[in-house]
């Protein structure tokens, strides 16, 4: 079956780029790659002078950190910066010489208005109203001014923050949404950055290009985004008609042509399938076509049209845009360089994978991931430090309160039954079994705790792998493997649950001597409980993306499980300023 691509002059683009899916090697931060730009050139004229009463105009606005002509008016979160950018130009205007606006003021708004083609709005950044400006300090315009002048040249440089800000790190704080990511420590000196890199060089595009996140994931989103923005401005939004019952293979549904001309354009129906257009059977080669829309979708693909597929098919391509979009932004919250085969897990993907010293693939596989609503597993990243072979599941508190307490009650010789025990806070063993009264109370006031024993049944499995956090969040083993098999994995409590741990076991360990895999299942299936550290700590990105593009070229869309792209369209909407 020929799989779903975008059309073939980006798809082969996108063929290309081999590395790896979602945390391919960071080729290099910015602030190094400056070095690549394109020298400096030197401009005819120095930034234009400005009177006192300019000065005083260019100061009173950047003090109110508020310009009554910008989309989003109130910059009072860059006045600092605004100002010591002014400053190093002695209040005069870096953007505007000889009253005209300089060719790299004119090349960075072009890229302002281009904005959308990185996932951002090109209206945030005045895309409207920078026609206007430009008029007004054209040669020869007949009301042009010095107060025009400063009201151009500080909105520009107002906008060309925010932009190469938002490009680099994101709008909003990821700590916003308690997502443990911090970009901090990824900010630029934006005077200072504009004022080398942007404000005289030769090629303004060039020298942003690479405030960009370099991972080759985001990359690909960023094509396939490119790409659907034209497919959207093709499609004509018709809605499939309604159903009663699941659309089989075989049946008649009058919303064939539609689909024919849906799944054609999104790339799931080759060009020259043999397909009835004005047929109204469901099946052949269209059947083929809607199996890899739901493989794309997250979905079961058994070619039946059931609500939930119906819903998608349904789902405007703007929507999808809009799912890029905000995929792009928690993508440039992602560390600048993540380190050496790091281990990447996508919640809403409910998968994992593990990329090789040369950043290609070595191994993916299904993974279960915290209930939506009441378990989210968290956003983090950090590193893996060891490895336990058959732990001990120490039950954390809350669990223990709401779901074994209760049986303990009907029951004080459940944890037996079920291969538990009860042990103080130094994890001694207490009592001989049966849950006396006392150790009830003790147990209710977190005196005591809940401990599962090793062993095949154990809720951990047979080995689990620790990245010391703040949520006490792991990836381990389970013996509940039926879970791996559904399309929609939201089961655990918020740790990780692996589809083949043991394989996992021998990549983390392929630097400690000795650990193949019947050395790893000799620890998993023996009798005691074994920590192994890692000869070499190993990056673990836990990420949400609702959007992969993966290096074939098919772009695949998750549902938004825990409400996150929700939350940031949101907050999106209520324009600059972000949450910092």
């Amino acid at each position: 079956m020929k799989q779903s691509r975008v059309p073939k002059g980006v798809a082969f683009v996108l063929l290309l780029v081999t590395l790896a899916l979602l945390c391919g090697h960071a080729i290099g931060s910015a602030r190094r790659a400056r070095t690549q730009a394109e020298t400096p050139t030197k401009s005819a004229a120095p930034p234009q002078p400005l009177s006192p009463e300019g000065q005083a105009a260019l100061l009173a606005a950047i003090e109110a950190g508020n310009l009554p002509e910008l989309r989003w008016p109130d910059f009072s979160d860059y006045s600092k910066l605004v100002k010591e950018f002014y400053g190093a130009y002695g209040n005069s205007l870096p953007w505007v010489r000889g009253m005209e606006p300089t060719a790299q003021a004119q090349q960075a708004i072009t890229l302002l208005m281009n904005a959308g083609q990185k996932g951002l709005s090109a209206e945030d950044y005045d895309a409207l109203r920078w026609g206007d400006r430009l008029a007004k300090l054209k040669v020869g315009a007949p009301q042009s001014s010095e107060a025009d002048a400063v009201r151009f040249d500080l909105a520009l440089t107002v906008c060309v923050m925010r932009y190469v800000s938002d490009l680099h790190i994101g709008r909003v704080n990821p700590k916003h949404f308690e997502f443990d990511l911090d970009v901090q420590a990824k900010k630029y000196d934006l005077p200072e950055f504009l004022k080398q890199n942007v404000v005289d060089v030769s090629d303004v595009a060039v020298a942003l290009a690479q405030v960009e996140p370099q991972y080759p994931g985001y990359r690909r989103t960023i094509q396939a985004l490119n790409v659907y923005l034209g497919l959207a401005g093709k499609d004509d939004g018709e809605h499939l008609p309604a159903i009663t019952k699941a659309i089989a293979p075989g049946d008649a549904y009058p919303g064939v042509p539609r689909l024919i001309r849906l799944l054609t354009l999104v790339g799931d129906l080759p060009a020259g399938a043999t397909v009835a257009a004005d047929g109204n059977v469901y099946q052949g080669a269209l059947v083929d076509a809607v199996k890899n829309f739901q493989r794309r979708h997250g979905r079961d693909p058994d070619g039946r049209i059931d609500a939930r597929t119906l819903a998608d098919l349904n789902m405007p391509l703007n929507s999808r845009v809009r799912q890029m979009q905000l995929t792009l932004e928690r993508w440039r919250w992602l560390p600048l360089e993540y380190g050496k085969s790091p281990i990447v897990a996508n919640i809403p993907e409910f998968r994992l994978r593990a990329y090789d010293e040369n950043f290609k693939i070595a191994l993916s596989m299904n993974v279960v991931v915290g209930k939506a609503f009441d378990h989210n597993t968290p956003v983090f990243s950090n590193t893996m430090q060891y490895v336990v072979f058959r732990p001990y599941w120490s039950v954390p508190y809350s669990i223990a309160r709401s779901e074994f307490l209760p049986r303990i009650v009907k029951d004080p010789d459940y944890l037996t039954k079920k291969g538990f025990e009860v042990v103080n806070s130094r994890q001694d063993v207490v009592g001989s079994g049966t849950v006396t009264g006392d150790e009830l109370e003790q147990l209710r006031a977190g005196k005591l705790f809940v401990r599962q024993k090793p062993g095949p049944k154990n809720s951990l499995g047979l080995v689990k792998f620790i990245f010391p956090n703040n949520y006490n969040i792991y990836m381990h083993d389970t013996p509940e493997q039926e879970f791996f098999s559904k399309s929609r994995r939201d089961f655990s409590h918020g740790c990780i649950r692996l589809e083949r741990p043991a394989d996992v076991a021998v990549w983390v360990l392929r630097d400690n001597p000795g650990w193949d895999m019947d050395h790893v299942r000799a620890a998993m299936n023996g009798t005691a409980t074994q920590q192994v550290n890692l000869a070499h700590p190993i990056p673990v990105l836990i990420l949400y993306a609702t959007v992969i593009v993966t290096e074939d070229g098919q772009v695949h869309f998750y549902d938004d499980i825990y409400g996150h792209d929700a939350a940031l369209e949101k907050v999106l909407a209520k324009g600059y300023p972000y949450p910092g």
